[in-house]
């Protein structure tokens, strides 16, 4: 199978390209395709980087090939990782919509007029809902999978486990919603191995700290705004250190955000998620994991792309994963879809 980033020149794209080659994702047989444009920076860069790629894995590197047209992209899975992100005058997520949803356009239209009708699209830019919207009406939407509830899952599990003193591959839990600050990691989903029901219940009252899960959203805006102090001041690591104070559930949302305006960015993190779901695509396995797609009313009668449990397979995504949801997630989460439903519908509007 092939395999095309779109965006390869960006700092997670490349981050994508050098981790497949890393781990020997693609046989040398198989097409590693670095997608740019024609009129921008990556027309130089990918050229390259092809070359850097060739000699640092001579051995094992796929088939290195360049596309500056959307119109040449050719491949069985490919990755949506072009677009800006939030930085310099680009200060909101209504910003970034506005300057991403030509590309998102451009490039859902071109694999649909062109592509052979069976690739899978990973949406890895921001908005992803609204990426995600965008390509499943050229595509269809079980060819297109957002990875962002996949990577906050990750990160649920990973916090729990800090907390815990286990090993993350120990915890299992879910983040539905938005991928940003209208996520909602789901306490309900938590399951630890080795624990019975009553030591779960234990667990997971003493990990939510006595905090409801009506007032996440408002806990969410509180903890932001503190963190934003020191920010404000450069003092990266006292931020670091009063998130690490807050609920697991919290820190889901808060420290990605603290990362990114460190200037660090959540690259590596979201690239090594990104390229564990292509190599479940190449391996043809099926996987269940959270991801962000167009829902039509299977997930508690939802209408709009979003974080929600599915299975995966190398042809798309088949179906939800039903999942029984404490009454208050339900409502909580029935009022994020229908925020998220609102701002796509303007982003569309104004594009």
């Amino acid at each position: 199978m092939d395999v095309s980033i779109i965006g390869a020149s960006g700092d997670c794209g490349r981050e994508i390209v050098t981790q497949l080659i890393g781990i020997r994702a693609l046989a040398p047989t198989e097409r590693l395709q670095l997608v740019g444009r024609e009129q921008g920076r990556s027309a130089k860069v990918l050229q390259g980087m092809c070359v850097d790629l060739e000699d640092a894995y001579a051995e094992m590197a796929p088939e290195l090939d360049v596309a500056l047209r959307p119109d040449e992209i050719v491949a069985d899975v490919i990755v949506m990782a072009a677009g800006a992100t939030v930085q310099g005058d680009i200060k909101s997520r209504a910003d970034l919509s506005a300057v991403n949803l030509p590309v998102f356009e451009q490039y859902a239209k071109a694999i649909a007029h062109y592509g052979s009708g069976h690739e899978i699209v990973l949406i890895v830019t921001n908005p992803q809902e609204l990426a995600v919207e965008v390509f499943s009406r050229h595509l269809g939407r079980h060819r297109v999978i957002g990875i962002g509830a996949y990577s906050d899952s990750l990160r649920f599990r990973r916090e729990i486990s800090v907390d815990l003193g286990i090993r993350r591959q120990l915890v299992q839990g879910f983040v539905l919603g938005e991928h940003g600050e209208n996520m909602l990691p789901l306490w309900s989903s938590v399951r630890i191995q080795g624990m019975d029901t009553e030591e779960l219940q234990r667990a997971v009252q003493r990990l939510r700290r006595g905090q409801s899960i009506p007032d996440f959203p408002a806990n969410v805006e509180r903890e932001k705004k503190a963190v934003m102090t020191y920010l404000r001041q450069q003092q990266i690591t006292e931020a670091y250190d009063a998130v690490s104070h807050i609920s697991p559930d919290l820190r889901v949302v808060i420290k990605p955000f603290v990362t990114h305006l460190s200037g660090a960015k959540t690259i590596s993190a979201t690239a090594n998620v990104t390229v564990d779901l292509v190599r479940t695509l190449l391996d043809g396995r099926e996987v269940v994991v959270s991801g962000q797609v167009q829902l039509d009313g299977e997930f508690y009668g939802i209408h709009t792309p979003m974080g929600v449990p599915i299975v995966v397979t190398p042809f798309g995504w088949k179906q939800v994963v039903t999942v029984s949801l404490w009454d208050e997630e339900v409502q909580l989460l029935q009022q994020i879809a229908a925020g998220l439903r609102q701002r796509i519908q303007e982003d569309l509007q104004r594009g």
